[in-house]
């Protein structure tokens, strides 16, 4: 699998759609990989060329020396570009991959066309659940979180009719690496993003899912009334909205990303 020796760290990728047409980034949820969006590569990559990667600590990428830290996480992004030639793309980000986001069109705008953040939030907290948690899967490991993180991925109804969905994102998170996904804690945790998002000039859409505990249509309306002129769009799903309602999700990223 595709590995760009970047600075610091080695980041796995995967490039789909042809390579004519324009880029399109998509950044994974803390414990998930680039797997994630597997239910929107076919719809993405017939009209973008569709850039997914493992963010660092995660998957096949490298597992460095934590804490990380957001803007660490954004010049990943920047250095996969530059490795690969791009210039300027289009970024979609969910929840910890949405706060990256709002890092680099707001510290890099000349490198982000357009912004999708999706069930994401300028300030994820309270700061001692992240402590926290970062302590147990350093003590404890992945499986002692698994069941009750996936549990508010999904809303309880959709997750009893799909128990294949359930167990494949527990297996997904148990396989997350403890170290690399306790850095990624502190990242998210001392993220405050709050005014930095009133800055951002991208063209920029909210995307929040009614049932999202985590960060709830709340968190996705003060991201859309802080940026100027991002639109706001709710859907029925939890925190993996992407997930939930793939072919509605699919349809509202292309429809703003050609709007």
């Amino acid at each position: 699998m595709p590995q760009a020796k970047l600075a610091d760290v080695s980041i796995h990728y995967q490039l789909d759609g042809d390579e004519k047409n324009p880029v399109l980034v998509m950044s994974n949820s803390l414990g998930t990989t680039l797997d994630m969006w597997a239910p929107q590569v076919q719809a993405l990559s017939a009209r973008f060329r569709l850039l997914r990667y493992d963010t660092r600590g995660h998957g096949q990428s490298q597992v460095t020396p934590g804490p990380y830290s957001i803007p660490q996480l954004g010049a990943d992004v920047l250095g996969l570009l530059d490795h690969l030639g791009i210039q300027k793309a289009s970024y979609c980000g969910l929840s910890m991959g949405g706060i990256t986001g709002m890092w680099l069109a707001s510290a890099h705008p000349e490198r982000i066309e357009r912004l999708v953040l999706s069930n994401t939030a300028a300030l994820i907290g309270p700061p001692d659940n992240w402590t926290t948690r970062a302590a147990k899967v350093q003590q404890e490991g992945m499986a002692s979180i698994a069941s009750a993180v996936v549990s508010r991925w999904l809303t309880p109804d959709y997750a009893e009719k799909h128990p294949e969905q359930v167990v494949y994102l527990e297996d997904m998170l148990k396989a997350t690496p403890a170290e690399g996904y306790a850095a990624n804690c502190i990242a998210v945790r001392d993220a405050d993003y709050r005014e930095t998002i009133k800055k951002i000039t991208a063209p920029t859409l909210v995307i929040s899912g009614a049932g999202d505990l985590p960060t709830p249509p709340s968190d996705g309306r003060y991201l859309a009334e802080s940026i100027p002129g991002a639109q706001y769009v709710e859907l029925a799903g939890a925190h993996l909205s992407n997930l939930q309602e793939p072919e509605r999700f699919s349809t509202t990223v292309l429809e703003f990303l050609h709007a």
